[in-house]
């Protein structure tokens, strides 16, 4: 059968639970063995990686009806480079979307849920047998998409991470971040567990947590009212970021009156290192990928400058 294109296809997939266990036990009986000896059900983890495995299957014979397909394991991603015209399908829960969508450089990228009865799904509006439509409207750009603002850090030694959720500047463990930081006019020297930064895609996440658990606490205290999810959540194509730090501690050399506002083009948040060792930035919950933030490094977050568009 003709292709329909010669664009390629990229087919974003993930290891399952059960994939992850055969590598550190060798084999599908040794992870049997560990699983049923814990007391949890094995066969949870076959049925997953079954419907998982038959979901990729079907969604290659799909789209090797309509272009060249590339397989790309989510641990590449950091390394792989994407064509300007490449279709980009994510095959997995919304965090492999989320994953995904940082390491794009404005190609359409399309969310499948591959296990419907045990995903929600939020970023992933597709079924498999939905790709047959999907994918050759995208390529004719007949698809509606939707933007994503993405928030971005760059240090002073030149490197640059991306968050489609948010940023995480801190410790690798449980101490103490010692930074400055900067808002517009306003400076201040900082020991906290660190802080997070917050696009309107991942405003429903860990931003959510944090809010919730600071209006709680001042509620109980009979400070104020608890915030409602609505409060914390905002467009996903905002044009700022809300940065909230975690955990401030007011002591003779450190404040807290700068815990949280709003980054934007004009107005970015500066950040300098005051940790010896042990500090880092990462995204999206990715710990594995990460820039080092030491003293000496100095980094500005602000908006990234590429959005990311998402297939609706």
């Amino acid at each position: 059968m003709a292709r329909a294109t010669e664009n390629k296809l990229i087919l974003v997939v993930r290891k399952t639970r059960l994939a992850d266990l055969v590598a550190r036990f060798n084999n599908v009986e040794q992870a049997r063995f560990y699983v049923e000896h814990a007391g949890q059900d094995f066969s949870d983890y076959l049925a997953e990686d079954e419907v998982y495995q038959a979901s990729v299957r079907e969604s290659v014979s799909v789209l090797e009806q309509v272009g060249r397909v590339q397989i790309l394991d989510r641990t590449f991603l950091p390394n792989f480079l994407f064509g300007p015209d490449d279709v980009v399908i994510a095959l997995g829960q919304d965090g492999l979307v989320a994953n995904t969508l940082k390491y794009l450089g404005g190609q359409p990228l399309v969310g499948v849920n591959p296990d419907s009865r045990r995903w929600d799904g939020v970023l992933l509006p597709f079924a498999v047998a939905d790709l047959r439509l999907i994918v050759p409207e995208t390529l004719e750009g007949k698809r509606p998409v939707k933007m994503v603002t993405m928030a971005e850090a760059r240090l002073n030694n030149g490197q640059r991470l991306r968050a489609v959720n948010d940023l995480f500047v801190g410790p690798k463990s449980h101490t103490s971040a010692r930074y400055r930081i900067r808002s517009g006019e306003t400076e201040e020297r900082h020991s906290s567990s660190g802080l997070i930064v917050s696009t309107g895609l991942g405003s429903t996440g860990w931003l959510k947590s944090l809010v919730a658990g600071a209006t709680g606490i001042s509620a109980a205290l009979g400070l104020g009212q608890r915030a409602s999810a609505e409060q914390s959540s905002f467009p996903w194509d905002a044009d700022h970021l809300v940065f909230t730090v975690r955990e401030p501690f007011p002591s003779r050399t450190t404040q807290t009156g700068l815990v949280s506002g709003q980054v934007s083009v004009q107005q970015p948040l500066l950040l300098t290192s005051l940790m010896p060792e042990n500090g880092v930035i990462f995204s999206d919950g990715i710990e594995a990928d990460f820039l080092e933030f030491n003293s000496g490094s100095e980094a500005t977050i602000s908006i990234c400058g590429e959005k990311g568009r998402l297939v609706r």
